[in-house]
């Protein structure tokens, strides 16, 4: 677990390295860009891919969605002891297997995390190794063909819990040490093991404990070392130190004799990194270099990977990080930043992939343009013409969705001696970019990216209302804050915040307001040029400053607007829930309805698919066992039209999965350029979509547009009018609650010791086959006795068909217990018109608003 007392003392004595206006998100006018050197010919080994785990970053199977794991793909995740009681969920046991379905390769256990208190309290050595046996064998036990997967981490932060003396007690760390270990191995010969685990890099009692190690046999072999080194990093400062760390440790073995041993960083980063791609982006490249794996800190909340994660299976601006990075292919390549080890500055991770013909550069971490000096590019490789394409993520706050990231320069250059010159927009210090370049082929690239501007809440007129500073460089254990200042005390009748904004055409834009609701929903009067325009509802989130994003959207004509947010619709009467903190706000033109195409770069291939560059532009090759996955993004539940352009060397299926769930009838009908078609309904969010298809068909893209046209078949039932059983009874809401339950009403006391169950029944034309189910749920609960975790506790409803079978929905925390949230839980129902019975017959389940039942597929066409 992340130190809290010590890292807060550490955390207050840093200096920081740049001004407060070099890390606002306002434009850098009058500094040139900063040059990063990329050398596509100098390769420094594999993609290792290991920089996104997370401690505790998985909660609950289905928390935070399998497909969003799937699309971070972090190579290990850090996570408690079997049954263990530092935190109510997070077991190792119970998250595995979705971790290992999504792609992941090793679970490390905490193995001191079986104790309740933080720090762990200390009942002795045999107390700790009654504790260690129990679990070991637990996981030999339940584990037997992929025990090797799992790693154990004896202690935690020794350094300050139980051993924090070393001069006194470094005798008692050797032999406890040396006692777990071998009681590991003594119940499993081949467990490999993880420390020493310090938190803080301390080479002095590294380097004893490492030559004790080596020394001392253990468990039948002649030493015990370690078989995978750890330490933290988790101070703003090891932005600039970690690199010196790294090679002060290998320097240190060499000079020993042992190792080189793989390394974990198990814990790094601050709470204001963590979700800010421009932060995030500083930590993978130090570790992608030196090719170790890695875990963010647990600053927050289990299951939101690492405040990646928003709600469940939705994704927020720094989760598209991670995911570029994850499709990181082939070998990396020399990057030269400005400065290589400064914190807060620019930083880059770039990877060449031979047989894709494609070389991606991930870059960002300052305000300043970045000029991006592209040499090394073989002709074998690139041709003299190539591809360049920018695409842009951002911050979008903790609870803040973000779809695809939009492209936001492209150009077909010319290559001159190996070389280009990339030129990346500026101005956003939270932002990460990628860079793909590849072979000129088909249409040229272009920019897709839709109008927009940015508004600092702290920099718009201001009633009744007041700037608070929020300093991440100086307390970086601050949570992010947009330009590092934000706006509260809106709890007056006439507290109001007014910006103009100019459009550059009629119509409809989405207005973003970044806000924090303190655990309540809230609402403002949204007024547009001084009339009422709208109410604007506002998710509870974690705390004031633990963002969320709330997206409207309103009708302008061309020309300049005011703009206005206030507590009141000018009754004079506060709005319930009006005191909300308001951060930034983000006016898009809105230009239709959702839509993004995914090319043949944006696949993950698998079964030896393969891509291919040919006039009409790039396509996956399929045929067999190949396989091309994409990750698409709903901005809202509902109905896709998911179509997949490909030229077809004959006639054949294409085998297309949505989650894991087959989409039947897509067929190439003839040989030739050709479109399938499915309408899906996709919940919010990531849904991982596979394709594969007959010998020698080309994909060349999959077109996601949003299809409100077949929403109007979503069976929709309010849960207060459905029948109820048992205790279950109906809430009305009062007036003086913010609360968005829909109807005014919603259903609580199902399951548990009351036995309260909801019955759904089924209309006409709903009989056999795949469905989604959508509750729209409330469940704020959690424990409080940790001292800096937040513990959030899922909930769950099992769904009964009468005459068919069970299915387990589960529930995240959602912070408050009258704030409604959509949940979809996937159907496969056996029967013509069998009931749906709702309930939990084990523990209590969340509160319910409303229910909606959506066949998965609505059609399909082949052309």
């Amino acid at each position: 677990m992340p130190r809290h007392r010590l890292g807060r003392q550490a955390l207050a004595s840093a200096v920081a390295f740049v001004t407060l206006a070099a890390l606002t998100s306002a434009p850098a006018t009058a500094a040139g860009p900063d040059v990063v050197a990329v050398d596509f010919a100098q390769r420094t080994g594999p993609v290792h891919g290991g920089a996104t785990g997370g401690l505790y970053a998985l909660s609950d199977p289905g928390v935070p969605g399998d497909s969003l794991v799937a699309g971070a793909r972090p190579r290990t995740v850090a996570q408690k002891a079997p049954d263990g009681e530092q935190h109510p969920n997070g077991d190792a046991l119970t998250v595995a297997d979705g971790f290992f379905a999504a792609g992941g390769d090793e679970v490390v256990i905490y193995m001191q995390d079986v104790y309740s208190r933080w720090p762990y309290q200390d009942l002795g050595i045999e107390d700790y190794l009654a504790k260690v046996e129990t679990m070991v064998r637990k996981v030999v036990r339940e584990r037997p063909r992929d025990k090797d997967r799992f790693v154990w981490v004896p202690f935690n932060e020794p350094d300050w819990i139980w051993y924090e003396d070393w001069a006194t007690q470094r005798e008692r760390f050797f032999s406890d040490w040396k006692a777990v270990f071998e009681r590991i191995r003594s119940i499993d010969p081949d467990a490999r093991i993880v420390g020493p685990n310090e938190a803080f890099y301390r080479p002095e009692r590294l380097r004893d404990f490492l030559t004790w190690a080596k020394e001392t046999p253990c468990a039948g072999q002649d030493d015990c070392l370690p078989d995978i080194m750890a330490w933290h990093e988790l101070q703003r400062e090891r932005l600039a130190d970690y690199r010196s760390h790294y090679e002060h440790y290998r320097a240190m073995e060499r000079e020993l004799g042992i190792g080189p041993l793989p390394i974990n960083i198990d814990e790094y980063g601050n709470r204001r990194d963590m979700s800010v791609p421009g932060q995030m982006i500083q930590w993978i490249s130090l570790f992608e270099d030196t090719k170790v794996d890695a875990d963010m800190a647990y600053w927050t909340y289990a299951g939101n990977l690492g405040d990646h994660a928003v709600r469940t299976r939705q994704a927020n601006g720094g989760w598209w990080l991670l995911k570029w990075y994850a499709d990181l292919t082939g070998q990396t390549v020399k990057v030269t930043p400005p400065r290589l080890n400064a914190a807060d500055t620019v930083q880059a991770v770039a990877a060449l992939d031979e047989s894709a013909r494609r070389g991606t550069i991930l870059v960002g971490g300052g305000a300043a343009p970045v000029r991006l000096d592209v040499s090394g590019l073989d002709r074998r490789v690139f041709g003299d013409r190539v591809d360049v394409v920018v695409s842009k993520t951002t911050w979008t706050g903790y609870e803040g969705d973000a779809a695809e990231p939009p492209v936001v320069a492209a150009t077909r250059a010319k290559v001159s001696g190996g070389a280009i010159t990339v030129d990346v927009p500026g101005g956003d210090v939270m932002a990460a970019y990628r860079v793909t370049v590849v072979p000129s082929s088909g249409p040229a690239p272009a920019a897709d990216a839709p109008w927009s501007v940015s508004v600092e809440a702290e920099s718009a007129t201001l009633t009744a209302a007041r700037v608070f500073d929020q300093d991440t460089t100086a307390d970086p254990q601050l949570y992010a804050t947009s330009g590092k200042r934000d706006v509260g005390g809106m709890n007056q009748d006439d507290s109001a915040v007014t910006f103009p904004v100019t459009v550059p055409r009629d119509g409809r834009y989405r207005l973003g307001v970044y806000q924090g609701t303190n655990k309540a929903p809230g609402r403002h009067a949204l007024f547009v040029d001084g009339k009422l325009d709208r109410i604007v509802q506002y998710s509870a989130d974690l705390g004031w400053t633990y963002r969320g994003r709330t997206d409207v959207e309103i009708e302008l004509k061309a020309g300049t607007h005011e703009l206005s947010l206030r507590t009141s619709t000018g009754d004079g009467t506060r709005l319930p829930g009006s005191d909300v903190t308001l951060d930034r706000f983000d006016l898009t033109e809105v230009r239709g309805p959702h839509r993004a195409v995914h090319g043949a770069d944006e696949a993950r291939l698998s079964g030896g698919a393969r891509i291919t560059r040919g006039g009409k532009g790039p396509a996956v090759v399929l045929g067999g066992k190949a396989r091309a996955t994409y990750f698409v993004a709903a901005r809202a539940d509902g109905y896709h039209d998911l179509t997949f352009s490909y030229h077809a060397g004959g006639r054949g299926d294409l085998r297309v999965s949505v989650d894991g769930r087959e989409i039947p009838g897509l067929r190439a009908t003839r040989p030739g350029e050709g479109a399938s078609r499915a309408r899906v309904y996709l919940p919010a969010g990531i849904s991982k979509v596979e394709v594969g298809g007959p010998a020698r068909l080309e994909l060349r893209a999959l077109t996601t547009v949003r299809a409100t046209a077949s929403d109007g078949t979503v069976h929709r039932v309010e849960a207060e009018r459905a029948p109820l059983g048992g205790a279950a009874k109906t809430v009305t809401v009062p007036g003086t609650s913010a609360s968005n339950a829909s109807g005014g009403a919603y259903v609580t006391d199902l399951g548990g010791a009351s036995a309260g169950t909801l019955t759904l029944a089924r209309p006409d034309g709903f009989g056999p086959g795949a469905y989604v189910l959508v509750v729209h749920y409330a469940n704020a609960d959690r424990n409080t006795g940790h001292p800096y975790n937040t513990d959030v506790i899922s909930r769950h409803l099992d769904i009964a068909e009468a005459g068919g079978t069970t299915t387990r929905g589960v529930f995240r925390h959602n912070y408050a217990w009258d704030e409604f949230w959509p949940q979809a839980t996937p159907l496969t129902l056996k029967t013509g018109d069998g009931a749906l019975t709702i309930g939990n017959a084990t523990a209590p389940g969340p509160n319910v608003d409303r229910l909606e039942l959506a066949r998965l597929v609505a059609e399909v066409s082949n052309r």
